[in-house]
């Protein structure tokens, strides 16, 4: 459970505990941030291994605190979504998370109606969509790849941007007020401002008038080099025994530093894909099926889902991080 400092019971489904932000996430700041003194099924797992961005953790701790709509931009695979769900983890507040691809269309997120059976009868029946159920509970609602969204769902989702938005469903004649413990995300790879660079077809700039709504913008980066060990050594933990792997630590900083330099070869637009940290943590778990073969896990796990003309550039990088060729 997390450190209480004050209690505030609350039978509306509001937070009724303030937590400690430096004992909780061990950031140095005084704040304190309210929070659910029980985990309900919305609530995401904790991850022990996760590792907080100071300034990310902080724009997403006021927007739970202050109700502020909070976007965080950045590369793909740097953890932005995660980032969030891990925040509300600590703090067991519920969070449901809505990617917006093209498939998303504004009956998605409002609701629609459908033909149920009833007392043996077929009847049509209104039911509705994510936005409406998060809006009247206590959640925290994450739109994710938010300059991917079609333009009907971004005029649909500014509606509710302002801290006291309503949202008004026309079909139904009902005007929905936001529940005092409802909250706001979205993740991005660019700014609002569409893609510049190349490196991600289909997004697109978002009307500077919704932009102008989201109170909190951060930036997530990579992690520095030494924190994406620590974590991947703490999710295949077979690589930090000495005894089983005397190499393990070496090779898992060799990896590392391959993923590094797929990501600046993604950055200067080499090549179209990047190794997240899920993909080396995917290769590492790999390796162990394949008996400690690293080669065959990378082509597993990562080479084989990049375009056939860079692999050839990929498997350069892979002979200068672990010395030995990749066999392309």
């Amino acid at each position: 459970m997390p450190p209480i400092t004050a209690a505030v019971a609350d039978e509306k489904g509001l937070p009724d505990i303030s937590v400690s932000v430096r004992q909780l996430f061990g950031l140095d700041t005084d704040m304190h941030v309210p929070a659910f003194s029980k985990a309900g099924e919305h609530v995401p797992d904790i991850d022990e291994a996760y590792r907080f961005d100071h300034d990310t953790t902080i724009a997403i701790l006021a927007g739970f605190a202050h109700n502020r709509r909070v976007l965080i931009q950045g590369y793909h695979g740097t953890g932005k979504s995660t980032h969030i769900e891990q925040v509300a983890a600590r703090l067991n507040w519920p969070c449901v998370r809505i990617n917006l691809d093209s498939h998303i269309s504004r009956i998605d997120l409002i609701g629609k109606d459908a033909i149920v059976l009833k007392d043996g009868k077929q009847i049509t029946e209104y039911r509705e969509g994510l936005l409406p159920w998060a809006l009247q509970h206590a959640s925290a609602l994450v739109f994710d790849e938010y300059d991917a969204g079609r333009p009907d769902v971004m005029f649909v989702i500014q509606r509710v941007l302002e801290v006291e938005g309503k949202l008004t469903l026309l079909d139904q004649n009902r005007v929905i007020r936001p529940h005092p413990a409802f909250r706001l995300f979205a993740t991005a790879n660019t700014i609002g401002l569409g893609d510049t660079t190349g490196l991600y077809h289909g997004t697109q700039a978002i009307n500077q008038g919704q932009m102008d709504r989201w109170n909190i913008v951060a930036t997530l980066n990579y992690l520095p080099e030494d924190q994406e060990i620590d974590i991947i050594l703490a999710k295949v933990s077979s690589f930090a025994d000495e005894k089983s792997h005397p190499k393990g630590r070496e090779q898992v900083r060799a990896m590392v530093a391959l993923a590094n330099l797929t990501r600046q070869s993604f950055m200067q637009g080499d090549i179209s894909t990047v190794m997240s940290p899920r993909t080396v943590i995917t290769w590492a778990d790999n390796a162990e099926i394949f008996g400690g073969d690293l080669a065959t896990a990378f082509r597993l796990s990562f080479l084989n889902k990049c375009d056939e003309s860079e692999r050839p550039a990929i498997a350069e990088l892979y002979q200068r991080c672990m010395n030995e060729e990749l066999g392309v």
